[in-house]
C-alpha cells in the first residue's frame, strides 16, 4: 500500500492528486478528517493528475477542495484518472443550472 503518495483537501471532494507518479494496480491510501479511502488505481496517475476516490457517475460533479471543478462526462470508477477524457467545463455554460454549487 503507498501512503502519502495523494492528497484530498476537503471533505466534499470526490477526487484525489498524486503527489508523485503513481502506477497502475498501486493501492494508495488517502484521507481527510472522518473520510479515508484506499483505492486501487485502474491506470497510472501522473504527478499533479486527479484520480477518483469513488464512483462518479455521468452527469455528477467532480468536486477539489470542496470546488465543483467539472462534470463527469462518462461513469467514472474509484481509481480512475480523472481528466478531459472523462469530465467536461462547466464554466461558461449557460445551458447548465447552478453550474458551481457543491451539493455534498
Amino acid at each position: 500500500m503507498v501512503k502519502g503518495r495523494a492528497i484530498v483537501v476537503d471533505e466534499r471532494d470526490n477526487v484525489a492528486t498524486a503527489l508523485t507518479g503513481l502506477k497502475k494496480d498501486a493501492v494508495v491510501e488517502a484521507g481527510i478528517g472522518q473520510s479515508s479511502y484506499k483505492i486501487k488505481l485502474r491506470s497510472d496517475i501522473t504527478f499533479g493528475h486527479k484520480f477518483a476516490l469513488k464512483r462518479i457517475p455521468k452527469g455528477e460533479h467532480v468536486i477539489k477542495y470542496g470546488e465543483v471543478i467539472g462534470m463527469a462526462s462518462e461513469n467514472i470508477e474509484a481509481g480512475d484518472h480523472v481528466h478531459v477524457q472523462n469530465t467536461e467545463s462547466l464554466r461558461g455554460r449557460g445551458d447548465i443550472k447552478n453550474m458551481n454549487a457543491c451539493s455534498e
